[in-house]
């Protein structure tokens, strides 16, 4: 008999449950996430399994962790300040595949050096010059990035900066090559810089969970989920925290197929700050051929094909303003709800609000909230002057946003305070407007009714108050979840149908065709769309918006028993699989060239140079498998040759080699 721990922690809420023998759950359990110390949320849920199934810690034969901190951290374009090292690239290159936009502001360091397509050096290192370059940041940044031109054939320079860095600053450093063997400096530099600005966040998390686990006498490993529903040991994901991206998604996918035994359907999963949506296809995620995509940010990580959306019970309720009306926007971005900040800071929120409500009018920043975030590990390096003034204004205490915003100038600051998880907003949400329509009651409902009067009470254009009553705007705000959710839900499957439509998912999910066929439209025209898939619901909040999703698609909604818990099950059921992929080129006839994870070898023969890379990477799987902590370890390769016929001579062009470790984790006891 073998006891599985499962934990998730998200933007909101941290789960646990705990498993027999991988097929019974014992207990659920659910808690806030406590973004001042994560370890405080963990250790609730955890002692509440715990208390629940009378099971001793020492008895835990494996623990496991899902997460959606990263994924939120992009989708919010939060994380460390970092630089970028880029070797044998010029200006032009930081413009392509939204290099630019990634870093954000964060310094890049641009040297000469770099190889060629088959691994020979270009221009050698110059590390005098980059000692002058690194010298004038290195205090403001808390990692490095390093990217060289074509690192996946020829590692060199990558390693001699990696090793240049780490003797001078000791900061982490992440090496692009190790994220991903395909080419595209660009691409795999987005890849690399996300990975080293999430380092200090996952690291956080791991060792916090960590720390708790041994407290209470729990000895078993901890795993963590990878994007594409694998598990990784917690070393692994503290090196490269990138590839739990869509973490929770991944688990939530696992789990829905645990629960549910569907083979064929869309799995959305809403949390308090995304909805992830994905597709499972004969009881399998669909992978995404293109590297995973968050929010803005297109990696080269391998992980399931989710389309998340900045959309979830706590994304911020906003006004766009057109002609003499006004819609409702929610999210991308994650405020905390008045209704659980009042839970916090009674006096503040309630003094406040009936100010505002009495004044009979509706000042730019009234409703909302600074909170700081108060945790030791967080770094203050490279803000800006203003920034740190308005740091330091806040203090150690929440504030009326307006006490923190005396000029405009100040608001960019704020929201860049608010980019590095130095402080928190709190406004109006959707778990906000369901404690007032009576589907939520965690919170503060009063605090959460004058905060919906006092947003009704704003003028439109055409002069009057865009609703007066507390619980019709509660509604609105729901019906505009549901919608962004149903939008969220036909992108998802217009990818998935992409070759039969000559227009853009994301333009074909809100055309008026498809609103007027949900519409039902009846005219000289019937129109009637909707999925042709049901929708697994999983989330907390699955069971409270689900319902109407399903009757605005038209298809049928499953909502699973453990949905609010899902990810945290399918953190604990899924297997251990590392893959490594290698590439043989020729560079003319009889002439093989193996890119080996140290450096190429030259080889004369065909069959040579392919066995030679073969046989290192099923090692190099094999060894990744085992230090993630797996046993039973079965490897697996295969190969994908290029080539094309001369006067009937088949000519060799370039192969890829895969090989695949896979197994299950070694359990302790």
């Amino acid at each position: 008999m073998a006891f599985l721990l499962g934990v998730d922690t998200g933007g909101t809420y941290t789960d646990a449950v705990l498993l027999q023998d991988n097929d019974t759950v014992l207990a659920t359990a659910k808690s806030l996430t406590t973004r001042n110390n994560l370890a405080d949320g963990i250790a609730a849920a955890v002692d509440a399994v715990l208390k629940q199934s009378n099971v001793d810690a020492s008895e835990i034969a494996m623990a496991s962790l899902s997460t959606t901190l990263a994924t939120n951290a992009l989708v919010e374009g939060q994380g460390g300040r970092v630089a970028l090292v880029f070797i044998g690239f010029d200006k032009t290159n930081l413009k392509q595949q939204g290099l630019e936009d990634t870093l954000n502001g964060d310094p890049a360091i641009l040297i000469a050096g770099g190889h060629n397509h088959a691994g020979t050096e270009i221009t050698p290192l110059d590390l005098n010059e980059f000692e002058v370059a690194l010298n004038k940041i290195a205090d403001g940044v808390s990692g490095f990035a390093v990217v060289s031109q074509f690192a996946t054939r020829n590692p060199a320079h990558e390693l001699s900066i990696r090793e240049f860095i780490r003797q001078k600053t000791g900061k982490p450093v992440t090496c692009s090559h190790e994220l991903s063997s395909k080419l595209g400096g660009p691409k795999r530099a987005v890849t690399a810089i996300l990975n080293a600005r999430l380092i200090g966040m996952i690291d956080h998390l791991i060792s916090a969970t960590e720390n708790m686990l041994h407290a209470r006498g729990i000895d078993a490993p901890l795993m963590v989920v990878r994007g594409d529903g694998a598990l990784i040991s917690a070393a692994m994901a503290r090196a490269h925290p990138i590839e739990t991206i869509l973490s929770g998604p991944a688990a939530s996918l696992v789990g829905a197929r645990w629960l549910t035994d569907v083979q064929n359907a869309m799995v959305s999963d809403i949390g308090g700050t995304t909805t992830d949506v994905a597709i499972l296809r004969d009881g399998r995620p669909l992978i995404d051929p293109d590297g995973a995509r968050v929010g803005q940010f297109r990696t080269m990580v391998e992980a399931v094909a989710t389309r998340t959306s900045g959309l979830g019970g706590d994304s911020e309720v906003r006004l766009s303003k057109s002609g003499l009306t006004a819609d409702i926007i929610l999210g991308p971005k994650r405020v905390l709800p008045i209704s659980r900040f009042a839970n916090d800071w009674p006096e503040l929120a309630h003094s406040s609000l009936d100010i505002w409500l009495a004044s009979g009018r509706v000042g730019e920043f009234d409703g909302r909230f600074v909170i700081p975030i108060l945790r030791n590990d967080l770094s203050t390096a490279g803000l800006s002057d203003k920034e740190s003034v308005i740091l330091k204004r806040i203090g150690n205490e929440a504030r009326n946003y307006s006490d923190c915003i005396l000029a405009r100038t100040d608001i960019m600051a704020t929201e860049r305070l608010v980019s590095r998880g130095l402080i928190e907003i709190a406004a109006i949400t959707p778990s906000d407007a369901c404690h007032v329509l009576g589907t939520l009651d965690t919170w503060d409902k009063i605090a959460a009714e004058k905060a919906l009067k006092l947003f009704g009470l704003q003028r439109v254009n055409s002069g009057l108050a865009l609703c007066k009553n507390s619980y019709k705007m509660a509604q609105m705000i729901v019906d505009q979840l549901t919608e962004q959710t149903a939008e969220t839900l036909l992108e998802c499957a217009f990818i998935e149908d992409a070759d039969d439509f000559g227009i853009s998912p994301e333009n074909l999910a809100k055309h008026l065709l498809m609103r007027k066929g949900m519409d039902h439209h009846r005219g000289a025209v019937a129109l009637d769309a909707g999925l042709n898939l049901p929708v697994v619901g999983l989330g907390a909040s699955a069971s409270t918006y689900y319902g109407a999703v399903g009757k605005r698609l038209s298809c049928e909604v499953i909502i699973p028993e453990y949905a609010s818990v899902a990810n945290a099950i399918g953190a604990v059921v899924g297997q251990i699989s590392m893959r490594k992929s290698g590439t043989v080129s020729s560079q003319s006839e009889g002439q093989y060239r193996v890119h080996l994870s140290n450096g190429p070898v030259d080889f004369t023969d065909q069959t040579e140079a392919l066995d030679t890379l073969e046989n290192a990477l099923r090692k190099e799987a094999y060894q990744a498998a085992l230090e993630a902590g797996s046993e039973d370890i079965h490897v697996s390769a295969t190969r994908n040759i290029q080539g094309y016929s001369l006067e009937n001579k088949s000519v060799f062009v370039e192969a890829e080699i895969t090989a695949v470790a896979t197994g299950r984790p070694r359990l302790v006891g």
